[in-house]
């Protein structure tokens, strides 16, 4: 038996308890020595201490679970089309082949800035309701396109549904997490790959059986048309409906209300505390925190907020946000690097997983093989292999002599590692399993740097600084198609760019000036 809370805020401040992870009750916030608004860390402090005293229930699965739906869209879409991008080009004939992958990032590009706003502005309620619902729609559009461009619209338009995604769902389930477990934010990363897996699934169950051959490899092929090259469209139908499906479970199954430190921080301390005290009663948990408690703590000075869409998103509704990101010297410091961070595997990853369906098939081709379905087979299995770097980063960073920071430098590194090493495959089964090698441990990085940016964050700026960082690495995104457009991607070449860019990102790991382990997100 833990010993009960005490209700004085100063006492709280001092209790300290005895959990997994050094520690929870109690422990310093990430943030608690910054002095920035003593009254919101006071608040907020408060809040973590209730959350702890709730422990972990059956409503933080539910969390782990729906969220991480929202993980799984992200790299689902985002897959998707660079997957089906060639059999369309061979049925539509466009001018600019890439132009998927622009339209898919421009998309992702948007959409995290407005849902990352949103979620500071709005709440986070808003677009953890509606963002899935969005991508779902035009999602199954999107495999009836008669043309190119409307394709490319409406892999765009699902893309700015689901791109906000990897902003909320961190911010979400992290902003009711227990300090002992903000460790599977990092585990929740998992479902990116599970995201992956399912497009690697449907590529290889589609795209073979149900496609046209290409013309220029076999001449007395038949020209590509509607009917003989649906393939592509089924992947379209079947991942549109299957986000449908998770966007109705994620209304249906949690009825999420906002998260306590949004409303601490929009001074609505009345709701905080009814929210969790009724998660506390339901799950049968203590819960000491009071509305006088909080009121105690002080009140946050805050100006009128305006009415209506349009003045909630003015420059003078977001500059504050944008403003709390720089407001002492360490956590501009923190805001630049996360951000920097984000841009280099933005970069990265997109060079190397998005255009690795092209570089396995040429590298296929130079063993001997180029059959379609071994060619999407190797795909899934490079995927599946991504699933499990986000579970061995999440143990690692648990581990107190590598904690988050050491994680990211460990997960880099040996990314960099096994990326030079993919060059000098000589036979299909090197080819096969330094890719997944390689997916393996960049998922560790990827995986730990989607906690951390969220873990290091004010939380009343939350959704600003992640919806920038990964808006920043949407912007690279663009740039990788640009840079493919006019490169081979069937030669090593991007894959020596890749490994020295997460040598850099390395470095950078290694010197973010806060380290999450044993403490509380603020």
């Amino acid at each position: 038996m833990t010993e009960p809370i005490p209700t004085d805020p100063e006492k709280q401040i001092a209790a300290v308890s005895t959990d997994d992870e050094v520690s929870s009750l109690g422990k310093g916030d990430i943030l608690q020595q910054e002095h920035v608004d003593p009254v919101l860390t006071a608040k907020i402090h408060l809040v973590n201490n209730a959350i702890d005293e709730i422990g972990f229930t059956g409503y933080h699965w539910k969390l782990f679970i729906l969220n991480g739906f929202g993980y799984a869209v992200d790299s689902l879409i985002l897959l998707i089309q660079s997957i089906i991008a060639g059999q369309a080009a061979l049925e539509f004939h466009p001018s600019y082949k890439n132009g998927l992958t622009i339209a898919a990032y421009v998309g992702m590009l948007t959409g995290a800035i407005f849902w990352g706003l949103s979620a500071d502005i709005v709440g986070r309620k808003f677009a953890f309701n509606v963002s899935l619902v969005v991508c779902s729609i035009f999602a199954i559009a999107a495999g009836a396109s008669p043309t190119w461009e409307v394709l490319g619209l409406f892999v765009a338009l699902s893309s700015f549904g689901g791109g906000g995604n990897l902003v909320l769902d961190t911010t979400v389930f992290l902003e009711y997490l227990p300090g002992s477990r903000q460790w599977m934010l990092t585990l929740m990363a998992a479902w990116w790959g599970i995201g992956q897996l399912v497009a690697g699934f449907l590529a290889w169950a589609f795209i073979p059986n149900f496609s046209c051959s290409d013309p220029s490899l076999i001449p007395s092929a038949a020209p590509c048309t509607y009917t003989n090259n649906k393939g592509w469209r089924y992947v379209w139908y079947t991942s549109g409906t299957l986000v449908f499906v998770m966007s109705i479970a994620r209304i249906t199954i949690i009825r999420l209300q906002e998260t306590p430190k949004f409303l601490v921080s929009e001074g609505r301390d009345a709701e905080c505390v009814a929210t969790l005290q009724a998660i506390a009663t339901k799950h049968n948990r203590p819960c000491t925190l009071t509305l006088a408690t909080m009121t105690a703590a002080g009140t946050l000075s805050r100006p009128p907020r305006p009415l209506g869409w349009k003045a909630k998103f003015s420059l003078a509704e977001i500059s504050p946000h944008l403003n709390g990101l720089f407001s002492t010297r360490r956590i501009a410091t923190s805001t630049a690097l996360i951000w920097l961070s984000w841009l280099l595997i933005g970069l990265a990853y997109p060079l190397y997983n998005v255009f690795l369906p092209a570089y396995l098939a040429s590298r296929g081709a130079v063993f001997g093989q180029t059959d379609a379905h071994v060619t999407w087979r190797n795909y899934a299995l490079v995927n599946f292999s991504g699933i499990w770097g986000p579970v061995l980063a999440a143990g690692l960073g648990r581990w107190k002599a590598l904690g988050r920071k050491g994680t990211m430098v460990v997960g880099a590194g040996g990314t960099a590692v096994f990326f030079f090493a993919y060059t000098a495959v000589r036979s299909e089964r090197e080819n096969v399993g330094l890719a997944c090698a390689g997916n393996f441990w960049g998922n560790v990085y990827y995986g730990t740097l989607y906690a951390y940016t969220p873990e290091v964050l004010p939380s009343a700026h939350r959704g600003t600084g992640n919806g920038l960082a990964v808006s920043g690495n949407r912007v690279m995104g663009i740039l990788s198609a640009v840079i493919a457009t006019v490169a081979d991607t069937s030669t090593p070449v991007p894959i020596y760019i890749c490994a020295a860019l997460y040598v850099v990102m390395a470095g950078v790991a290694a010197v973010f000036p806060f380290e999450p382990y044993g403490k509380r997100s603020s």
